[in-house]
């Protein structure tokens, strides 16, 4: 199954928020302040976010004077176009040229991280890397487990340590191993750091700080995973990271399971980040490299 129809499927409960919208264009009458009200309106409830929805209006407007559009099909091709657009903000794909790179992972609890991270070691697999993965997540209770499970369904090395070691240690001993074992890529998991908590931020400084001491020219991917479920909540915890951490692209899980999937927008709008990879499943193979045209195709077929 493709890219389209996994994310086809992922959107329809997304979807079904456009159908009002859908409806929007077929009264579409180019000079009419209330189809421009209705379209921010109608953004916002998908949870584009105010801002965005608005900068979306000012393209529309932009859009619509420049191309003359006269019919409502033109005018969803023009939202269609401006919708992508908007979600160019950066290069989509992984890079991972050296040897080894790193990919960090970070993000609250109950976002799926830790299964992000087994389904991403999978696919890296697949493309014939040797995957090595870091617990570096010690403060919840069977994190380094859980993450020892998804190590074996993948087919990748573990490094860990005890409950409640030094994250930082734990990083350490896994770049030494990586250089030992050979590995390509490096993914360590990190804690599910709440975005008010100052030390655990510091403690993810300090793992990026071992990181760059040990691989100086290493490709480091920051990658946070956010639960799409959590619409614009999401967005304020990425903020904070981005304030803290160097984010490099953002991971959107659960896709599937909420309406809210405009919030793709409203973070490539706001945070200037691209989404790297959506989740759209439970299955393995259920995260998904993102493409943003083919995305918003997804999201307006009708």
């Amino acid at each position: 199954m493709g890219f389209f129809d996994k994310i086809f499927g992922g959107l329809s409960k997304t979807r079904s928020n456009m159908v009002e919208l859908e409806e929007l264009f077929q009264g579409y009458q180019p000079d009419s302040e209330d189809f421009y009200e209705e379209l921010e309106e109608l953004l916002v409830l998908a949870d584009v976010g105010a801002s965005t929805a608005q900068r979306v209006d000012y393209l529309m407007r932009k859009a619509t004077w420049e191309k003359r559009f006269r019919k409502g099909n033109e005018a969803r091709e023009g939202l269609i176009e401006v919708l992508s657009k908007l979600l160019n903000v950066g290069d989509t794909a992984l890079k991972l040229d050296k040897k080894p790179s790193v990919i960090l992972m970070v993000g609250v609890n109950g976002v799926g991280k830790t299964t992000t991270i087994g389904k991403l070691a999978h696919q890296l697999k697949e493309q014939g890397k040797k995957v090595l993965l870091v617990a570096g997540d010690t403060f919840r209770a069977a994190a380094a487990e859980q993450l020892g499970i998804w190590a074996e369904r993948a087919g990748a090395d573990l490094v860990r340590h005890e409950e409640g070691s030094d994250p930082a240690a734990v990083v350490y001993d896994g770049i030494c191993a990586a250089r030992a074992r050979g590995s390509d890529v490096i993914i360590i998991d990190t804690a599910g750091r709440l975005h008010n908590k100052q030390n655990l931020m510091n403690e993810l400084a300090k793992i990026r700080r071992i990181i760059d001491r040990e691989l100086p020219e290493a490709d480091v991917e920051t990658l946070m995973v956010l639960d799409a479920t959590t619409g614009q909540n999401g967005l304020i915890q990425a903020k904070q990271f981005l304030e803290t951490s160097g984010l490099t692209g953002i991971v959107l899980t659960k896709l599937d399971g909420t309406a809210k999937g405009g919030i793709v927008f409203a973070i490539a709008n706001e945070l200037k980040l691209p989404v790297k990879f959506v989740g759209v499943g439970e299955g393995i193979d259920d995260l998904i490299p993102f493409e943003a045209e083919t995305f918003v195709q997804a999201l307006f077929k009708r």
